[in-house]
């Protein structure tokens, strides 16, 4: 799913990149081996590249979720939102960096049921979240707890959400072409 409406003005790269986004990309690039479009079309406003870059460093480090229940909740979100990018994205990522299993990850792009209860209830909470606007009901949350996760999960969540929403709609916005890294993973709604 993609916007009408496209950004016209063009993704800068680290070279024409402005003194505030110019930094980030060199850092993507450091880290990444490449810098990915999507950051590139974020950066036509630093403070979204920016933003985005620590909400998701934050998440990554400190929202005590492993990796692979880490990917769920941004497949989760991506998903939601109709972002092809993201999808193709943490697709990859969920295959080949943080060990999703193959069911789960079918699932998670498909939307049907994940196998592995513990990754459906985040998966469901992440949606719950996603679709009452950050008001769950006591119940869902007690489902939520009931399957082994803590209240600070549900903050966590919210950056995650966050982070998700940023760059979800930059890319409906921007509608950046997936990178050759993700390719093998493309996805659409």
């Amino acid at each position: 799913m993609t916007s009408e409406y496209k950004i016209s003005q063009t993704a800068p790269n680290i070279d024409d990149a402005g003194d505030a986004a110019r930094p980030l990309l060199e850092s993507a690039q450091m880290a990444l081996g490449f810098v990915p479009e999507m950051y590139r079309h974020m950066a036509k406003a630093s403070g979204i590249l920016s933003t985005y870059m620590h909400g998701y460093e934050q998440f990554r480090e400190n929202s005590g979720l492993k990796p692979d229940e880490q990917e769920v909740v941004f497949l989760t979100i991506s998903r939601e939102n109709g972002c092809g990018y993201c999808m193709g994205a943490h697709s990859m990522l969920a295959n080949k960096v943080s060990g999703v299993p193959e069911g789960t990850l079918k699932a998670l792009r498909d939307g049907s049921e994940i196998p592995d209860e513990r990754l459906a209830a985040l998966s469901h909470f992440t949606r719950v979240m996603f679709r009452t606007r950050g008001m769950p009901v006591k119940d869902d949350v007690v489902d939520f707890l009931d399957a082994g996760f803590e209240e600070t999960h549900i903050l966590q969540i919210i950056l995650a959400l966050a982070v998700k929403t940023l760059s979800n709609y930059s890319n409906h916005l921007n509608q950046p072409e997936l990178d050759e890294a993700f390719a093998g993973h493309k996805w659409q709604s």
